[in-house]
């Protein structure tokens, strides 16, 4: 988690002011179920909320990390300056508690507060290809497979299929969102010999989580494996749309290209540069994310009812790949919203290789009229390679064709090379993305 890819209200989540006003939170809600039971005194909770919820300044931090720098325990260290301002009552706090309850409970915290921010992120991306699919509804453009011209497609398909996918992505994380909103409230080993369950579910409550069906000494980790391959595959969402964009701003296609800004630019040695470095940081970004899929899987296999060994991973993966996923949907979004579509270019490309995007309707049309469809494929693709060889146009050379003039006329070959043609269903494929006429 660096700077460059971080944005503030993302990297705040993950500060130790948050982190360690959650802890204070869990142990203070904790208090309140255990006085409401008669474990504790009830002036005893009331005065952990009235003395320990000062903010925690820089300053605080620095005094626990000093604690922590001697007891080498940071939940300890935490209590232990806690204790400072509480005073006497403080005997009562973590009443039963073990370190993993406050920290398995606060991270389920954060990854539900992360998830929250990454919603919001999606909800602006979708707002932005819905606009760009709605614009470039009908603009006919190349459809292309294994890199080569197929048939046409529009350009607003091409934006409309990039918003179902992140449709998609924004109900797997509101699932995974869901599923990691787990509190462990239950002790050492998880049996609850010390605390009451009833105190779990005050706090889950509290923080507007569930408590954990059964927690060992931890929160399973299957439910945080589940949560980053999520986010991982929502990484890859990001790049298939910045490799697409890539690709048509490529010179030879430049069908589309990220806004240029005055000023910028592109290259320190070469002034006419203007490259897609903004899809290429994506791409790049991307393969962080993902990244941080694998470790979390690993994490899963802990040893009894809990060792240590998923700690230090998550204490990386939680904050760098929620803030880095953040930033680059907001980044996608901007590209999205400012990108430039070059319709000379996209006709441009349409007419490049003499209509043999046409090809497969000949063939059904001849299939229709009689032929066989092998013969009808031997006859089309005849006249299709000598295209390719640069003997001219599709259309012009059927007509020569007499196998083909046989069976279809000048009228009816014309028919077959109309662009509407590809175009007649953009309305019942729009109408099931986005649900409107």
């Amino acid at each position: 988690m660096i700077p460059r890819y971080s944005r503030e209200r993302m990297a705040a989540i993950w500060a130790p002011e948050n982190k360690f006003r959650i802890w204070f939170e869990i142990e203070a809600h904790a208090c309140d179920a255990l006085a409401e039971i008669g474990v504790i005194p009830k002036d005893a909770a009331a005065t952990v909320w009235e003395k320990g919820s000062l903010p925690y300044t820089a300053e605080r931090v620095a005094q626990i990390d000093a604690i922590e720098a001697e007891v080498k325990h940071d939940v300890i260290a935490f209590l232990t300056e806690l204790a400072g301002h509480v005073g006497e009552p403080s005997r009562f706090v973590h009443q039963g508690m073990t370190s993993s309850d406050v920290l398995d409970t606060c991270l389920a915290v954060q990854l539900t507060q992360a998830a929250d921010l990454l919603l919001e992120d999606l909800d602006g991306l979708l707002a932005a290809l819905k606009e760009r699919a709605f614009e470039h509804k009908m603009t006919v453009c190349m459809g292309r497979s294994h890199g080569i011209h197929a048939e046409p497609v529009t350009m607003g398909l091409k934006f409309a299929g990039f918003h179902a996918e992140f449709q998609r992505a924004r109900t797997r994380l509101i699932a995974a969102r869901e599923d990691i909103a787990t509190c462990a409230i239950s002790g050492a080993v998880g049996t609850f010999a010390n605390i009451d369950p009833r105190v779990e579910e005050h706090v889950a409550a509290k923080l507007g989580l569930k408590p954990e069906p059964l927690s060992t000494q931890v929160i399973p980790r299957d439910r945080h494996a589940q949560f980053f391959a999520v986010l991982g595959v929502i990484a890859s969402s990001v790049e298939r749309a910045a490799t697409e964009i890539r690709h048509l701003q490529r010179t030879e296609v430049r069908e589309v290209e990220e806004f240029f800004s005055k000023g910028q630019k592109g290259s320190s040695a070469m002034p006419h540069k203007r490259n897609p470095v903004l899809t290429e940081n994506l791409t790049g970004l991307a393969r962080m994310v993902r990244s941080y899929a694998l470790p979390a899987m690993e994490n899963v296999a802990l040893w009894h009812e809990r060792d240590i060994s998923h700690s230090s991973v998550e204490r990386m993966i939680g904050p760098d790949a929620t803030v880095t996923l953040d930033f680059a949907l907001v980044r996608l979004t901007s590209v999205m919203a400012k990108l430039v579509v070059y319709p000379d270019a996209v006709d441009r490309t349409l007419n490049q290789m003499g209509g043999l995007v046409f090809s497969q309707r000949v063939l059904l049309a001849l299939t229709q009229a009689g032929v066989s469809r092998e013969d009808s494929y031997r006859i089309v693709q005849r006249n299709a390679m000598e295209v390719w060889n640069g003997k001219g146009r599709l259309l012009d050379l059927l007509k020569g064709d007499t196998d083909v003039t046989e069976r279809l006329s000048t009228e009816q070959l014309e028919e077959l090379f109309d662009l509407g043609y590809h175009t007649k269903h953009v309305d019942t494929i729009f109408q099931r993305v986005f649900g409107e006429s």
